[in-house]
């Protein structure tokens, strides 16, 4: 079986080689044909706690590595550039 992939941003970075990240996933709703946004968070093991908020990142199923923790970064695609993501991030997405 694949190993599952996903895209997200990293909405939370307080906790030590871990990482909150929220992939958005869209699709059309199936009576009204109107697209839908589904944000879903997965914690994932950040080993050198490099990620920071508002990162993008890839992230991959790995085997469970404690109670929540089931995906693993990948790689980071972008790094944050403003302080000001913080701010935002904590009015939209949580």
């Amino acid at each position: 079986m694949a190993l599952k992939e996903r895209i997200g941003t990293v909405v939370s970075d307080k906790m030590d080689k871990t990482v909150v990240v929220a992939v958005i996933n869209r699709y059309p709703h199936p009576t009204y044909k109107k697209i839908v946004s589904r944000t879903t968070r997965y914690k994932a093991h950040d080993p050198e706690n490099t990620c920071v908020l508002g990162d993008r990142v890839k992230i991959k199923e790995t085997r469970p590595l404690s109670a929540h923790k089931r995906w693993a970064i990948e790689e980071i695609l972008n790094k944050s550039k403003t302080k000001e993501v913080k701010k935002w991030f904590n009015k939209r997405l949580i």
